[in-house]
């Protein structure tokens, strides 16, 4: 079942397709320019190596994508009921490494920490006003999407996974162009 069985149907005219395609996509494109942006603000010398610096933030932010998709249209269920009935010590900690997320091996914890270091970078960098609630938002909407087909019975659709490797291929995209330009300061030169 997919998360969003109403909307299904919706999605099977054209029309409304290619606006949740494109709507995705461009969310992913505005969020990926902020944060490459505020990485660049929060560190400004990393403005000395930019190019470094963005081709990096691209491959790993590319890694996050393509590790991400697999992790979400097949999440490991988590039943809650296993999570008071946990008697040991051992049982504990494997419950809340399949919890996070981190019992699939090293590349989903380089995904998760990737995940990980967006939310950090959205306390220690210079975002404010609207474009931290955007980012914060989305970021949220995603993390409660993720949770939702974690913890209940429901699957993405393969539309719905489409989406969400959209939504990630246009923050890797974004973090690109973002980060791609040494940024001016703001400060006037009267000299």
């Amino acid at each position: 079942m997919a998360l969003f069985s109403f909307l299904v149907e919706v999605f099977q005219d054209p029309i409304f397709s290619v606006i949740a395609i494109s709507s995705a996509f461009v969310i992913g494109i505005f969020q990926g320019i902020i944060l490459g942006r505020a990485i660049l603000l929060r560190f400004p010398r990393l403005q000395n190596h930019v190019k470094t610096v963005s081709i990096s933030l691209f491959f790993l932010f590319l890694v996050n994508a393509i590790l991400s998709v697999p992790r979400f249209a097949s999440p490991d269920k988590i039943v809650l009921s296993n999570v008071f009935q946990a008697n040991t010590p051992g049982e504990l900690v494997s419950l809340l490494f399949l919890v996070f997320g981190m019992n699939a091996g090293f590349f989903a914890v380089c995904a998760i920490s990737v995940t990980v270091m967006t939310f950090v970078l959205l306390k220690f960098t210079h975002i404010h006003g609207v474009a931290k609630i955007f980012v914060l938002f989305f970021s949220l909407l995603i993390l409660l999407l993720t949770g939702l087909s974690r913890f209940t019975d429901l699957t993405p659709s393969t539309f719905e996974v489409f989406l969400y490797f959209l939504y990630h291929l246009g923050i890797t995209i974004g973090v690109l162009a973002g980060s791609a330009r040494k940024i001016r300061s703001k400060k006037l030169d009267w000299g």
